[in-house]
């Protein structure tokens, strides 16, 4: 193996200003499991006082009623929305039920035996209620219960449209030069997100915490994990199992053709997903033998949503309209990075170690080159990936590129030097060292493996005697951080009015409905 070339010149132009980067927001959302004190999933509704999981802007549910997700707003710096989050944490840790904790780990805690002990999420009895509850039955049926209580962060990012003019007013290309701003942007954020699939191994190896699951999670499922400790399963050298073919897989997916060279051939892949029937959804059928339905449609994609990806074009949606129609009206407002494990050792799931990273992973994934991805490329990223889940920590795991086969370490080495400028140019525009701090965190996991993520949760999970033990000391540890943190009495009554509020629109919601959840869904199959 031959070490990487290095590129002969930086990302960071010299016309490239830090007071460019001022007007930057980034957003966290933050999945975790409510755990009961023997550690098996809680079987409890959504606490009441928290409001209602359907109209809630900052508390809601994923796929289960126990899966809960916290979402910030936009801030204008990475200290802010970690401050936004602890906010959260400490409001939901107030309204658990007695005994009740959230689970640390990315992978789930105990899961009895029978998947139907996996409750899906309730919305209550409005059209649209009933039919996020459907399309979460529908997940169920098509890829089993299990799958879908694994936990994740998702990191949204957004750069001002001052860089997108200095970037646009710099291109050679005429045909750049003539689009308007909100194209322009839209191309620059698809070449961000190319980057950002190439690089994913990098976040896999960087910030990947679940090596390791509990052998309840692959009951009646074949796996090539080997036994750790009694009751936990994981490979040596694994990364993020979260990232593999245990995790987060969609076979129907992966024949979609879905591209991001740009955003109309983007939108035109993801539509005809959610139009086009999969023979083998449509076997399990739309019904149940009472003829009550299972899954929205049988179509490859219930609904937009249901597209696994490892990073996502956004934009915020207004009024009725869908994802798609957001994009094709506005362009993309924000990409939201997906492969980020939570960190089982801060008690918000992420630390600003993690959040500096990605931030000059973005920045760097939208200056570098960026040329189309093309089905060859894809399936050696996907090689890669497979790769860096299940041996990344390994001498001898390999990273393939167009230039040849690298080491694993010297491949990230190479990145993660050379996004030293992006580093510092953040510096600069937030007047900190919080980017070079992270950094060179991220220097010293890839110089010492044992300094990861997921080399710590190996080492404390055989120390407590394996994932239930471990994971329920973190919850002690995190629970006790809550007890200690205190909300200023103005956040108390924000989140209060929250959840009043919350709970008003969805009764009016649910009054509204006059049109029955049968004719409801008819119209929309």
């Amino acid at each position: 193996m031959s070490q990487p070339n290095s590129t002969s010149q930086s990302v960071v132009q010299t016309w490239v200003d830090s007071s460019l980067l001022n007007g930057m927001l980034r957003g966290i959302e933050r999945e975790s499991l409510r755990m009961q004190g023997n550690g098996f999933l809680s079987q409890q509704p959504h606490p009441h006082g928290l409001g209602s999981a359907l109209t809630h802007s900052r508390i809601t549910t994923d796929y289960s009623e126990a899966l809960m997700e916290f979402i910030t707003p936009p801030k204008a710096s990475i200290e802010e929305v970690l401050s936004e989050l602890k906010d959260i944490h400490a409001v939901v840790h107030g309204h658990l039920d007695e005994g009740e904790k959230l689970w640390p780990l990315s992978m789930p805690c105990m899961l009895d035996d029978e998947e139907e002990q996996i409750p899906l999420a309730n919305y209550g009895t409005s059209n649209i209620g009933r039919f996020k509850t459907l399309y979460r039955r529908g997940l169920g049926v098509r890829y089993g219960r299990r799958m879908q209580t694994i936990s994740g962060v998702h990191y949204n990012l957004s750069f001002p449209d001052t860089l997108f003019e200095v970037l646009q007013a710099h291109e050679t290309d005429h045909a750049l030069q003539q689009m308007n701003l909100q194209d322009y942007r839209s191309h620059r954020y698809f070449a961000l997100i190319r980057n950002f699939i190439r690089l994913t191994p990098l976040v896999i190896f960087l910030v990947g915490a679940s090596p390791s699951v509990c052998r309840c999670f692959l009951t009646g499922r074949e796996h090539h994990l080997l036994p750790l400790v009694r009751g936990t399963l994981y490979l040596p050298d694994a990364t993020a199992l979260r990232m593999g073919r245990l995790g987060y897989q969609n076979s129907a997916q992966k024949k979609l053709g879905i591209h991001y060279n740009n955003l109309s051939g983007y939108l035109e892949g993801l539509q005809n997903a959610v139009k086009t029937p999969y023979e083998a959804f449509s076997a399990l059928g739309l019904n149940d033998a009472q003829g009550k339905p299972i899954q929205i449609n049988d179509h490859v994609l219930q609904i937009e949503n249901e597209y696994y990806s490892l990073v996502r074009p956004k934009q915020v949606p207004q009024g009725d309209e869908t994802p798609s129609d957001a994009l094709r009206n506005r362009g993309v407002g924000y990409v939201e990075l997906r492969a980020v494990d939570v960190n089982p050792y801060s008690p918000i799931g992420i630390d600003e170690n993690t959040a500096g990273f990605l931030e000059i992973l973005a920045l760097y994934c939208l200056l570098l080159d960026s040329p189309p991805l093309e089905s060859d490329e894809q399936d050696m990223i996907e090689r890669n990936q497979t790769e860096v889940v299940n041996r990344g920590r390994a001498k001898t795991a390999q990273i393939e590129t167009s230039d040849g086969v690298y080491a694993v370490r010297d491949w990230a080495r190479q990145h993660v030097n050379e996004m030293q400028a992006c580093a510092e140019l953040l510096d600069e525009s937030y007047q900190t060292s919080l980017y070079s701090d992270a950094l060179r965190v991220m220097q010293q996991r890839i110089d010492d493996v044992n300094q990861s993520l997921s080399a710590q949760v190996i080492k404390d999970t055989l120390t407590h005697g394996g994932t239930w033990s471990f994971g329920s000391v973190l919850a002690e540890q995190h629970a006790n951080i809550y007890d200690q943190y205190s909300l200023s009495a103005e956040k108390q009554a924000y989140f209060e009015q929250l959840a009043q509020q919350s709970r008003q629109q969805q009764y009016q919601l649910e009054q509204e409905s006059s049109l029955s959840f049968e004719d409801y869904l008819a119209q929309f199959r």
